[in-house]
């Protein structure tokens, strides 16, 4: 035997020293590779529903693979193929889990806010139709379509119409003076101008006390607020799913199957990438979500704050109950000083004609005999709406962002902390690395496009910005400026309007403070002496035909009236100096 040994160290030195060295060096020979099994890779490959038919029986030589290392392999060119492609599912598959929540956050709390402001507005209406029933009966029916435009405007503006809501309360307040004055004074017959006078000066003389201004602040505030943040959830749920539709590059797949599938052609099905390389792979094939972060932090912060918001100053809730007790308090103040302002409108328009077989009012007429509106308890009046309230709706949302912020740089960590993609942090050493079984040594880059020009990983083109990032980087910087705008009561898409209110329905130096209900430093004017029309005309008469024929003024004779239809002839002018003066001394 010493004599079989010695001849053939006599005869083969080099092989024995290469087996001493690969025995030393605890790595098998290159024969010894080239014979081992592969049924654990074939295994495995065919548990993932593939054909075993290309698949190797024991390894051969790797120079025909392109992205694992060329060492001995389990995987024909063919195996390697589908295992890169398989690599990009399971990256997609990985993405789309780990963002789930967000998707489905956004898109069940607009389904649930969009009901719920939806149903206040139903019910908001419902109450008013119930109340003023009651209250006033035929009168109310005959006139009921005064309301129910109102709240045809206040749907369409939550719907996202182009609706200005102090022009929609204005022109409500402007009708409703015309008809309750002709209401309280039933001895007189009134021309459709001789409304329009009335409704021209209705700022001036304040029939409604300052019941319109506190009604506009609060319904603009918890409008708006409420408008935007189910825009917000909508557009935060588009967002999602355009940034979790990829499409891996060449250079991500590359990086993915390197660390997820190469070991499974070494051989090794059960050994897992390092977290380190994971990490790498992660942040260059994510690069451009992770520019998402500023304006998504900044997205979900605006949200959490408008939605504290709409639990506080701003709550929908109130806003959408108290239109009916709001409106109920305009007119009982306008019975209650009906006198003083029939008065001041006779002295400013003229006296009118009396109405036919009448020559004063009685009390029945006046509404002495009605029972007067009055304001109904919380308890009395619905304040809850889709079986829910906004209180636990808010508190709901307000859990849920919370862990959003940062979501986008963190999606490497979340997807590489999952055992199933990445060994932990306390198995560094019996990991892949890449290239075989042993810790990762690289550094692991930062986050962003620009960081990732020293991936060891993923070449990645940081010249080359990509456009539908841009795009969404845009998107999210219009939702954030829209919700912010919504915190101080302002409406962007009317941010150009008159007066510079922006839907606010507030004079400009009318701040949305946040108290509650909302009295401004700014009070209409009681006691400020009448218009002079010869000095200081009246503001122009309303657009009754703006979006087709419900801005018409329906008065049962089918009449509208508008600017053009009044055009005067100087003989008519010339004629009518003396009422002119007349009227000038009456407003003085």
């Amino acid at each position: 035997m010493r004599m079989d040994t010695r001849l053939c160290i006599s005869r083969y030195p080099l092989l024995v020293l290469l087996y001493a060295a690969c025995a030393l060096s605890g790595t098998r020979s290159p024969v010894a590779l080239a014979g081992r099994s592969c049924a654990d890779t074939r295994q495995v490959y065919a548990e993932k529903g593939y054909s075993t038919g290309t698949a190797p029986m024991t390894q051969i030589s790797g120079e025909h693979l392109r992205l694992c290392p060329q060492d001995y392999t389990c995987c024909s060119s063919q195996m390697e193929e589908t295992l890169a492609l398989q690599s990009e599912r399971d990256f997609i598959k990985a993405v789309e889990e780990n963002s789930q929540f967000l998707l489905t956050t956004f898109t069940q709390r607009h389904r649930r806010f969009d009901e719920f402001f939806r149903e206040l507005i139903d019910l908001s209406e419902k109450s008013m139709n119930q109340m003023f029933t009651k209250t006033y009966g035929r009168l109310f029916t005959q006139n009921a379509h005064v309301f129910q435009e109102l709240f045809v405007e206040l749907r369409r503006y939550y719907s996202g119409g182009s609706v200005s809501l102090s022009e929609v309360l204005s022109d409500f307040w402007s009708r409703l003076v015309e008809r309750v004055f002709s209401l309280v004074n039933p001895q007189y017959q009134f021309s459709e101008d001789y409304l329009e006078c009335v409704s021209k000066h209705a700022e001036q003389l304040q029939p409604f006390g300052d019941v319109p201004r506190k009604l506009r602040v609060q319904v603009s505030r918890a409008f708006i607020a409420a408008r935007s943040l189910s825009q917000a959830l909508a557009a935060g749920r588009d967002i999602v799913n355009k940034a979790t539709k990829l499409n891996a590059d060449s250079e991500c797949v590359r990086g993915l199957m390197r660390q997820w599938y190469c070991p499974l052609c070494r051989g090794l099905p059960s050994l897992r990438p390092c977290r380190s390389l994971c990490l790498n792979v992660m942040k260059g094939c994510l690069a451009n979500q992770a520019d998402l972060d500023t304006e998504w932090d900044n997205f979900i912060d605006a949200l959490y704050q408008v939605s504290e918001k709409l639990e506080g100053p701003f709550n929908m809730e109130l806003a959408a109950d108290s239109i009916s007790v709001k409106v109920s308090e305009a007119i009982m103040h306008m019975q209650e000083n009906s006198v003083s302002i029939s008065t001041k409108v006779f002295q400013g328009c003229g006296n009118p004609r009396p109405a036919p077989g009448r020559s004063k009012r009685s009390s029945k007429e006046s509404g002495g005999n009605r029972r007067p509106f009055r304001t109904y308890t919380p308890e009395e009046k619905p304040t809850t709406a889709a079986g829910t309230n906004l209180d636990r709706l808010v508190t709901e949302l307000k859990e849920r962002l919370r862990p959003m912020r940062g979501f986008w740089v963190s999606l490497p960590h979340t997807i590489c902390n999952d055992e199933k993609m990445a060994t932990d942090v306390t198995n560094e050493d019996r990991c892949w690395n890449g290239q075989t079984r042993g810790r990762y040594l690289p550094d692991v880059t930062g986050d962003g496009l620009v960081s990732q020009i020293n991936n060891p990983e993923v070449e990645v083109d940081i010249a080359r910005p990509d456009v539908r990032t841009r795009q969404l980087i845009m998107e999210l910087r219009v939702a954030t400026n829209k919700l912010r705008h919504a915190q101080s009561g302002q409406d962007m898409d009317f941010m150009d309007s008159e007066e510079g209110s922006g839907s606010g329905g507030g004079d400009h130096g009318e701040r949305y403070n946040d108290d509650w209900p909302g009295y401004g430093p700014y009070s209409p004017p009681y006691n400020k002496p009448p218009l002079n029309p010869a000095s200081n005309p009246a503001k122009p008469p309303r657009n009754r035909e703006r979006n087709g024929s419900k801005w018409n003024r329906n008065n049962g004779h089918g009449r509208v009236r508008s600017a053009a239809s009044r055009l005067t002839s100087p003989l008519v002018i010339l004629l009518s100096l003396p009422f002119v003066v007349n009227t000038a001394l009456m407003w003085r």
